[in-house]
């Protein structure tokens, strides 16, 4: 867990403004209240994007080779505490809300932003960091998926390769449950499926375009039509006598 909480036991001194003012240290509690809650916290996986949390929302999950601090202007800023917030806020938006992950994931960046800038870092430094270590389809790194990893995230995101290849890591772990097999399984038949309803939209589409664009062709009576004038050109080449050569 990570060990610059501002307030670990959580005392609250009054202080001079408003509590409903806009005040980093009172965000700064507040993630706070948000670190005591997580149950579990797993940097021993390789987690698509850097983070995400179990099915079952117990466990926090950062991906293993991402480094726990970076350096800002000198000083030591850890990054575990930002991601848990990130991943607790758009893990209670989708459950407790049922909002779809893009717009969860929305308000969890937002949040995230915030506590960064009320950390005193800028958005861009930290940013920067977070996008060296970001795995996505294809990369090798891409080998320890946790077994009970929540993959709506992926689903909602529509990113078919990935989740595909994260199946294949998860099947290869034990402790892979019927019920996570079946699950992905259903995925990936919707993913099939509107892949396949895709194309033929986009075909049916092509095949409308070409027929709107095809220019019409003026009819010109051969009274009105004047005669070409012969171009001065050179002979024509002679055609093969067979072709294919």
């Amino acid at each position: 867990m990570p060990s610059n909480t501002c307030h670990p036991n959580a005392p609250h001194v009054k202080l001079n403004t408003p509590d409903w003012y806009i005040s980093s240290l009172m965000l700064d509690r507040a993630l706070d209240a948000i670190l005591r809650r997580v149950k579990k916290l797993d940097r021993k996986h390789d987690i698509p994007y850097l983070a995400g949390y179990s099915q079952d929302g117990k466990t926090i999950y950062i991906d293993r080779h991402l480094p726990e601090s970076f350096t800002f202007r000198g000083r030591t800023v850890e990054v575990d505490r930002f991601l848990i917030l990130h991943e607790e806020v758009e893990k209670t938006l989708i459950d407790q809300l049922d909002l779809h992950y893009l717009h969860a994931h929305q308000i969890a960046t937002r949040a995230e932003e915030a506590a960064v800038h009320a950390h005193g870092v800028t958005w861009k430094a930290y940013d920067r960091f977070m996008q060296k270590y970001v795995k996505s389809i294809g990369d090798e790194r891409l080998s320890k998926v946790p077994v009970d990893l929540d993959l709506k995230p992926y689903r909602d995101y529509h990113d078919y390769d990935l989740l595909r290849q994260m199946e294949a890591h998860m099947e290869r772990g034990t402790g892979m449950s019927a019920k996570q097999k079946t699950e992905l399984k259903s995925y990936a038949d919707a993913f099939r499926e509107e892949l396949r309803v895709q194309h033929r939209h986009e075909l049916h589409s092509n095949g409308v375009e070409n027929k709107r664009s095809k220019p019409a062709v003026k009819k010109t009576s051969s009274a009105k039509a004047k005669p070409a004038k012969a171009a001065k050109t050179a002979p024509k080449r002679k055609v093969a006598a067979k072709r294919g050569k």
